[in-house]
Order: structure tokens, then C-alpha cells, then sequence
């Protein structure tokens, strides 16, 4: 289809009809913004063949992945204009029920996943999407759109360079605007033509004048037959921001000359005029259309202005937060056991979900033919292939998206961080992204992200942090952190099978060194049910990780030593956290000490320490305290982490001093 038959090889009628409507939706919201009736709108004003030609030209099940001003993708797929349009005024009955704003939201019915705010943050979730269409042989393309500034964030090049290795149907679509907020292109862009980045990907890239519809739909109809087919393809559409970054903001910062160099180039007129002069429209059945719309976009709006606010409950809320999580089956009590090492625990609940769920898809640095840098996955990709088992370049960011991606098609991810030091190159997937979305639009996503962690191996700053603490404090995530080999492979698959995110925290001491009794059947241990250790009733020790094991090394010296009997309470989750069993054991005890490897400030243990302060103080005989690490980056000689930065060096003492107090 060439641009210049283009108008021969669609209903004219529709076409017109479907970039008209986001126009005057356009044209309605900025009288709205002037009259003071609504508070914030992201124009797209001007840009609208972009988003009503790109939508045309790709199929009904193709995915896209629009931006805050690409509204005529949502209104060209035929979104409900009610639910729309509460949507926009922030109103009872739009898609988030009020927890986003404008296109912050995804409807699967539709194929249509919205943005988050950080740019290009989509890219490696359209990788995902991708992937799952050749995982499943389908005819179809994930189409995801990024703005100039965005390109030049680190998942536009992770995602990229992801898409090309691995051959995946996804349109990378570049809206060139000019202007990021206030700086122009050509202050934050190198090349000329963004669009040159896809020959450092292996990829074809093409420039269109995204002001062109015809032009527009032709290069989407091109770029799906070859992504599908081939492998991405990058688009930059030229266009232009004739208004402000969001319209209240203005343009003063945009020379008039340009304004009006590209009102000259306005998509509208320049499809008003070409219908025109090809006869295919009268100016009275193009003013017919137009005013239809003006007309039905009118009532909605004054409609949608006077539904009432959103409200909601302080529970409704909080239950949005997570998707159900799954059945479980703990053991049974006269099961059988064999003794296991804590490594191969994870393995064997690994291979054993891998084996149940045949959708499960593994992704990481090296976990396929070299089987992972601790090995937990040797053996994986002989047994179940390269499409489930996939080594990833190094891209957290990129990957975890990946992961995402996969998690909208209903197939479960688990993304392999090489050391959980390294998943700070992750964070905005995880903290903003897979966090947010259940409780933004009722997306389940199932993603498992595996972290070896912790220090006592003498591997330095960058290979031995504790950053537990930092996912505990995000909602939406789930964090999991088991001590022996029993917990290890219970709780694994229980986040395998769970709809919502999971930080599964493996300690790298205990891979090797800790061997414990492990069911032989299969089984899933709930989360937020703490384990009662050892028990005893001088003092109550509070732990996770490999702090059980330095716990309970200190409770049998204090009853060899001194007769103390120190409980030992291994929390096993942090995020749902098991508060009433902590209760229950203080209750007996009536002292309560804290302890964890990570550094003390801001450590997990001091929400456990605040919480019990403020929920049971009647109960406690002496101050709470907490034994954590010195607040130092991990020290690479072992005398110093051992001696200086470890929270297992300060424990006897504290414990003794809590004892006699």
C-alpha cells in the first residue's frame, strides 16, 4: 500500500471519522482546562496520525503500547467512551476507579497496555509481549511508542538490543515532538534521526513524516509484515508539540516561527484537503462528521463532569494492592523426607514448577548452558529447551520488563538477578511497574524475580548486600526470604504460582552450607506465617535469612552458658509479615530482640521493632532491641566484614545486656 493508493484501500468514511475524534476530544479538553473545570491535560494536539494511523494499520489482537498523548489509539480501538471519559475527568466509572490518571492503564480485552511516567519504561514489557507470541507461534506484533526524550533512556537501547537477539515481532515507535518538557530535540538527541539507532541493533529503521497519515499507515503496515516475520523494526515519526508539555504549561519556550511552520503540517487539515481535492469527501459530509462528534463528545464530557467523585474504603484499597494469591498444599505431617542442601532445595522446587506449569519461562544471565552463576538452574535447558530456559544479555531492566511482558500473556516469568546487588539496575520495573500495576487496573502479574544474596563470603560492596529492606517498603511486592532448605523449596513454589510479584531473597552462605529434611511430595508453604525455631521464655530473637542460624547458635550457647532460653521466631516473608506470631511469643517471653544481616538504618527490623513498640509496650519488660550491621558498604576483607561490619559479631553482647536488664 503506497501513500499515494492509500486512500483508494480504505473506507475513506472511517478513516476520517476515526482521526476527527480525538481532535475534537482535543479541542473540548482544552476549553475544559481554560474554563477551570478540569485540572491537567497532556495534548496530543497535532499528532494525531501518529496514533490513529498506527492503530489502523496493525491488526485487533496486536498489542500496542501507547503514551499520554497517543488518545486516538484508544479511541480508534473503540474504547468504551463512557468509561473513557471518567477516565479523563478522574470520575466514578473510569477504568482505575481513581488510583491513575488519563492513560495509566491497561485494558487486555483490547490489547492495549498503557504507560507508566517513566519513559520508555514500556519497551522491555513490549520485549515480553513479543516473546510470548513466538513462544505461542501467533500472527502478531507488540507496537510500543516512546517519545524523542525517552530514547534516550537505558530501556530504549536494553529493549532494543534485546528485541533484535532474540528475533521478536515488536515495532519500536518513536514519537519525535521536538521538545521533551521545555529543551528541544536537538539539545538532548545526538543524531539527526533517531531512527539511525537501528543499525546498531541489526535492525531496519525507517523515518516517516508522522504528520502524514497515509505515510503512516504505510510504514505500520510495512513494519508489522517484517516484524512478524523478521524481527523489530524501529519508526520515528516526525511530528511536532504545537502545545504544551501539558497544556496549562504553555509554549513560551517554542519560537512562533516554528508553531507556525508546523500548524501548516497539521495532520487534519492536511487529510481535509487531500480528501477534498481527491473528491473521496464533500466539505459538508467532512463538517457532518465533525459535527457528530463535537456534538456526542460535548454531552460525554458534560456527562462525565457530573458523575460523583471517586470514593473507596481504607480495606477496598488495600485489597486492590495484590491479586488472590494461590491454593497452597503444605506437607503432611507423616510425609516423607530426605535431607537436602539448601541449593538443591531451590533447584528441585524449580525443576519441579517447571515440570507442573508448562508455560513457566526462566530468563537471566547465563542460567542456560552454564546453569547460572551458583548453578541453580544446571541442567535446565536440556531438559526443558532454550524457549523456557533464556539467557538474557545484561540488562536487569530490560529483562524484568521481559518478565512483565510474559506476565500479561499468562505466562509466569521468573527473572534470574545474577547477584541481587546488581537488581538496583532493575528498580524502576520492579518498584514502578510491576509493583503499581494490580492496584492501577486489576492486572495480575506473575513474576518471580530469584536474588542470591548476603555477605560472609568475603565478596566485597558489590556482591554481598542485604536489599530487603528497600522492596518491603514498596507496595505491591512480595518478599520472601527462607532459612533452611524445607522453607526454601515450599515457599519458591508458593511464588511461582503466585499472580503478584515476588522477591525471592536466596542466601549465597547458606547455598552449600545448610542442609535440612525436605518432603519428598510436593507442596507450597503459605506466606505471612512465621516459624516458631526453638522455643523458650527469657527472650524472644525475631529473624530471617541466615540470621535463624546465627540465632540459634546464640540460644543453645546462652542455655548451655547461662540457662537462658531464647525463642527463636523466623519470620520466613517480610512482605505479609506475620505480626500475631511475634505477639504470641512476646507475650511469652516478654523481652524482644530484632536481628538482621542488613545495616541497621531504616533495616526491616525497625518496622518489627516499631510495630511491636507501638502494639504491644504492655508486654515488654525491657527496651526492644535491635542487633543489625554497621551502617558501612560491605567491607571485601573478611576480618573487616566479620569483625566490624557483621550484626552476628554484636549479637552475644546485646543479648546478654537484654537479659539482665
Amino acid at each position: 500500500m503506497s501513500s499515494a493508493s492509500a486512500s483508494a484501500d480504505v473506507d475513506i468514511r472511517a478513516l476520517y471519522d476515526a482521526l476527527v475524534e480525538p481532535r475534537v476530544i482535543e479541542d473540548k479538553m482544552r476549553t475544559l482546562l481554560r474554563q477551570g473545570r478540569i485540572a491537567k491535560w497532556f495534548s496530543g494536539y497535532g499528532q494525531e496520525a501518529i496514533a490513529v494511523g498506527t492503530t489502523l494499520a496493525l491488526h485487533d489482537r496486536d498489542y500496542i503500547l501507547p503514551m499520554h498523548r497517543n488518545l486516538g489509539v484508544w479511541t480508534t480501538r473503540d474504547v468504551d467512551r463512557e468509561r473513557l471519559f471518567c477516565q479523563l475527568m478522574g470520575k466514578e466509572g473510569g477504568f482505575t476507579n481513581g488510583r491513575d490518571r488519563t492513560f495509566h492503564f491497561g485494558l487486555p480485552e483490547k490489547h492495549l497496555v498503557g504507560m507508566i511516567s517513566h519513559m520508555a519504561a514500556m519497551l522491555p514489557v513490549a520485549c515480553g509481549l513479543g516473546q510470548a507470541i513466538r513462544y505461542r507461534n501467533e500472527d502478531r506484533v507488540a507496537c510500543a511508542f516512546c517519545g524523542d526524550g525517552g530514547s534516550r533512556e537505558g530501556d530504549f537501547h536494553e529493549a532494543l538490543n534485546l528485541a533484535s537477539v532474540w528475533d521478536l515481532p515488536v515495532v519500536f515507535l518513536v514519537e519525535n515532538n521536538g521538545y521533551g518538557l521545555s529543551t528541544p530535540t536537538d539539545a538532548a538527541v545526538a543524531p539527526d534521526d533517531i531512527a539511525d539507532a537501528a543499525a546498531g541493533y541489526d535492525m531496519p529503521g525507517r523515518v516517516v513524516d508522522g504528520n502524514d497519515l497515509f505515510a503512516v499507515m504505510e510504514a505500520v503496515h510495512w513494519a508489522r509484515a517484517h516484524a512478524r516475520d523478521e524481527g523489530p523494526v524501529l519508526l520515528e515519526m516526525k511530528t511536532f508539540r504545537v502545545r504544551g508539555h501539558e497544556e496549562a504549561s504553555g509554549t513560551a519556550y517554542v519560537p512562533d516561527a516554528l508553531i507556525e511552520t508546523w500548524k501548516d503540517k497539521d495532520p487534519v487539515a492536511r487529510v481535509t484537503a487531500r480528501l477534498r481535492n481527491e473528491g473521496l469527501l464533500t466539505d459538508a459530509e467532512m463538517d457532518a462528521i465533525r459535527d457528530d462528534h463535537a456534538s456526542s463528545v460535548d454531552a460525554l464530557a458534560e456527562w462525565a463532569l457530573d458523575q460523583p467523585a471517586v470514593t473507596s474504603t481504607p480495606e477496598a484499597e488495600r485489597d486492590a494492592v495484590f491479586a488472590p494469591g494461590p491454593d497452597l498444599n503444605p506437607p503432611s505431617p507423616d510425609r516423607e523426607t530426605e535431607e537436602t542442601r539448601f541449593i538443591d532445595a531451590i533447584q528441585d522446587g524449580l525443576w519441579a514448577a517447571m515440570q507442573e506449569t508448562e508455560n513457566l519461562i526462566l530468563m537471566g544471565q547465563d542460567i542456560a548452558e552454564y546453569g547460572g552463576a551458583f548453578k541453580v538452574t544446571d541442567g535446565f535447558v536440556e531438559e526443558f529447551g532454550e524457549e523456557r530456559v533464556r539467557n538474557t544479555p545484561i540488562i536487569e531492566d530490560g529483562a524484568i520488563g521481559a518478565g512483565m511482558g510474559l506476565a500479561l500473556e499468562d505466562l509466569p516469568a521468573v527473572v534470574e538477578m545474577q547477584y541481587a546487588d546488581f537488581v538496583s539496575c532493575g528498580f524502576n520495573q520492579i518498584v514502578n511497574n510491576l509493583a503499581t500495576t494490580h492496584y492501577r487496573w486489576g492486572q495480575p502479574v506473575n513474576v518471580t524475580i530469584r536474588m542470591p544474596f548476603g555477605g560472609g563470603i568475603g565478596a566485597g560492596p558489590f556482591h554481598s548486600q542485604s536489599r530487603e529492606a528497600w522492596f518491603a517498603h514498596t507496595p505491591g511486592l512480595k518478599v520472601v526470604v527462607p532459612a533452611t532448605p524445607r522453607d526454601a523449596k515450599g515457599l519458591l513454589r508458593a511464588a511461582l504460582a503466585d499472580p503478584n510479584p515476588v522477591l525471592f531473597f536466596e542466601h549465597k552462605k547458606l547455598y552449600r552450607s545448610v542442609r535440612g529434611a525436605v518432603p519428598t511430595e510436593s507442596y507450597r508453604l503459605p506466606f505471612g506465617e512465621a516459624r516458631i525455631a526453638r522455643e523458650g521464655t527469657d527472650a524472644t530473637i525475631v529473624t530471617y535469612g541466615v540470621g535463624v542460624h546465627w540465632a540459634l547458635a546464640e540460644a543453645e550457647h546462652q542455655s548451655a552458658e547461662n540457662g537462658a532460653e531464647l525463642e527463636v521466631v523466623d519470620l520466613r516473608t517480610l512482605v505479609p509479615w506475620d505480626r500475631e506470631t511475634v505477639r504470641e511469643s512476646l507475650q511469652a517471653t516478654n523481652r524482644l530482640l530484632v536481628l538482621h544481616e542488613a545495616t541497621r538504618t531504616a533495616g526491616f527490623g525497625a518496622e518489627v521493632a516499631a510495630e511491636l513498640g507501638e502494639t504491644a509496650f504492655e508486654l515488654l519488660d525491657a527496651p526492644i532491641t535491635r542487633v543489625a550491621a554497621e551502617d558501612l558498604p560491605v567491607p571485601n576483607a573478611k576480618p573487616l566484614e566479620d569483625e566490624i561490619f557483621s550484626a552476628e559479631a554484636r549479637l552475644r553482647p546485646r543479648v546478654e545486656a537484654l537479659l539482665a536488664f
